[in-house]
């Protein structure tokens, strides 16, 4: 068996291919996964409290954005909901996706999709390089609507067709360690029904996305962009083809470097915020004026608007500096002989390539000035890699490819259950647990999978120790 390098030296080799200072890596502050922007909470909870740095002004700006953040909208004004819901969604507050900030996914048996979306285009490029949205049913399904609300009983809404109905159904099969030990692995297969507008433009491409945790955006969003490129320079001299997504900043008119979303499609997290209020809810805002309703949606297009616009400038702000300013869980049980061991397994199979256990935002952040300067274990790199064909869902996002997936963070994974009550992984949530995801890994990172499979039950359960402390 190859020699198990002390975590010391291996942190340094990581930190150096990768960009980041190697002294910064090894350093006694490993269980401030988020700087000065950690908590010690362990409960449900843990995923979406402010920052113990946040000033007054700041805190009472966040609580703002969380109460918008579970906010329940609705069709009509009502003392149920804020009016401007639809005419067509997924979810009916930003909540109901993002449970307390952590992840979604999949459906129960027979159930529609819920935290999970479905991306949509058709081959080409739109006008600045992005996807082709389908022309009847937009860039992702929405499978929920307005069905015909009473108001004042002086008018009555007309019903609102859903655009389809989307379940899951999978398929499963069974790979084996190199000890023999056996897992069984499942691949979501989408299936479409009740199409309200015709059939999909030929050659439309979908993608499942499930609902990721949201926490420490604010961390990732302080990174400057030469570390990333350092990173993604240092990765190539390990073999690695980590690589920055180019995508359209519709804020700055410009192209700018992606790190949101599941293909880093989405360059800055106002923009992010203000298109998925639309697309999962149906909230115009500034950057999304009109009602997310095709042409051929002439029902949906009929529909009386709510507030022009439905979410209002003050309240995106105040998301953004909730998203910025939530706390990020503190890595726990780091001194437990087995977490350790497994932490240098975890280096020694190369996990830490990719999933970079530290990262160092930049000298300074106007958005929050607190956020400069901090060091902090995302365990991510924000570059896109191949993940292999078992991965692909087929469909490019501006620079990213059929296979291409930005790597995500690995913090607070150990958390997930008792946050959100998933720990569904990967972007279709067909992974139930850390097993199944590394299992799953192919393309750049298949021999650090492999390496992985053919460790011994004690090391494996090592290295699962570890992710969950983190």
């Amino acid at each position: 068996m190859a020699t198990i390098p002390t975590r010391v030296a291996a942190l340094a080799l990581i930190g150096l291919c990768s960009g980041v200072l190697a002294e910064n890596l090894a350093g006694p502050d490993v269980a401030l996964s988020g700087g000065t922007f950690t908590i010690s909470r362990t409960d449900s909870k843990a995923y979406s409290e402010p920052a113990p740095v946040l000033t007054l002004k700041q805190h009472q700006m966040f609580v703002l954005g969380r109460n918008v953040f579970n906010r329940k909208w609705a069709a009509v004004v009502s003392l149920n909901g804020d009016w401007g819901l639809g005419p067509t969604f997924i979810g009916t507050q930003c909540s109901e996706c993002h449970v307390r900030a952590g992840r979604g996914g999949p459906p129960a048996a027979g159930q529609q999709l819920l935290s999970m979306l479905v991306r949509l285009s058709i081959p080409g490029e739109a006008s600045h390089g992005q996807p082709r949205p389908d022309p009847n049913y937009g860039d992702q399904f929405q499978n929920r609507a307005l069905q015909g609300q009473s108001v004042d009983l002086a008018y009555t809404l007309e019903p609102v067709p859903a655009e389809a109905a989307l379940f899951l159904d999978w398929r499963e099969e069974t790979v084996s360690f190199a000890d023999g030990e056996t897992v069984s692995l499942r691949q979501p297969q989408l299936r479409i029904e009740q199409l309200a507008f015709g059939a999909l433009a030929p050659g439309t491409m979908t993608s499942l996305r499930t609902a990721p945790a949201i926490f420490g955006l604010g961390l990732l969003d302080a990174v400057s962009e030469q570390t990333i490129l350092a990173m993604a320079d240092g990765q190539r001299a390990q073999g690695l083809n980590g690589r920055v997504n180019r995508v359209w900043d519709m804020i700055g008119q410009r192209t700018a470097l992606g790190r949101y979303g599941w293909k880093a499609n989405q360059a800055t997290l106002q923009e992010q915020i203000a298109a998925a209020a639309l697309g999962d809810m149906g909230l115009s805002s500034r950057l999304f004026p009109a009602q997310n309703c095709p042409p051929v949606q002439e029902i949906c297009r009929r529909e009386l608007p709510g507030n022009v616009p439905e979410i209002i400038n003050h309240e995106i702000d105040a998301l953004e500096l909730w998203l910025r300013g939530m706390a990020v869980p503190a890595r726990r049980n780091g001194a437990d002989p087995q977490v350790r061991r497994g932490e240098e397994l975890f280096l020694a199979a190369r996990c830490g390539a990719c999933h970079v256990p530290a990262l160092k935002t930049a000298t300074s952040f106007p958005p929050l000035p607190q956020l400069a300067n901090q060091i902090f274990h995302p365990y991510t790199d924000l570059l896109l890699h191949d993940m292999g064909d078992d991965l692909a869902d087929g469909r490019p996002d501006f620079l990213a490819g059929p296979r291409d997936w930005r790597t995500p963070p690995l913090w607070g994974i150990g958390l997930s259950d008792t946050v959100s009550g998933s720990r569904a992984m990967l972007h279709d949530g067909r992974a139930r647990n850390a097993t199944e995801a590394v299992l799953w890994h192919g393309g750049e990172a298949m021999p650090a999978r492999e390496r992985f499979r053919s460790m011994s039950r004690a090391d494996r359960d090592a290295l699962l120790r570890f992710l969950d402390s983190i």
